[in-house]
């Protein structure tokens, strides 16, 4: 069986984790969280493509990559960590469903504990699932619960 193709997204100030507002974030970097969810996919028969952009643009482009018929691109399933976007970005939600891509949000805080502005997301109506609040695990509790909805899907 081939393995299912899966596009990691990360936005806005992510680069920066493991400095950044370690409260919030923790102390992992990016590119540990990056190598985990590699590693992970591995283990369970998934190829793993990860990419970070500060640019929301660059996202979208990712996200219609992804999506485009026939393309080299075109992935299975996609785990997005929106950042700051998430509350804002029209942009995203348009490609995401235009992509018609499973997707799972994903944040390292819990967004419904922080100030009233982040309580909103553009994405999690549209989402298969989202996850909050786990740090880096969040991701890798993302990534599972994604290649097993998919897992289930093609077996129905």
């Amino acid at each position: 069986m081939k393995p299912r193709r899966i596009l990691v997204l990360h936005g806005p100030n992510l680069n920066m984790l493991g400095s950044r507002e370690p409260g919030h974030y923790g102390h992992r970097t990016l590119a540990e969280i990056d190598q985990e969810l590699i590693a992970l996919g591995d283990q369970l028969g998934a190829e793993i493509t990860t990419f970070q952009s500060n640019h929301e643009g660059e996202l979208v482009e990712h996200i219609q990559q992804a999506g485009m018929a026939g393309s080299e691109g075109r992935v299975d399933g996609i785990v997005i960590n929106p950042a700051a976007y998430t509350h804002t970005s029209v942009a995203l939600r348009d490609a995401l469903l235009a992509a018609k891509i499973p997707f799972v949000e994903v944040h390292l805080s819990n967004i419904h504990r922080r100030e009233s502005f982040r309580h909103q997301s553009m994405l999690a109506d549209v989402a298969l699932a989202v996850i909050a609040g786990f740090g880096p695990a969040s991701y890798t509790l993302a990534l599972r619960g994604l290649i097993e909805l998919l897992s289930s899907q093609q077996g129905a």
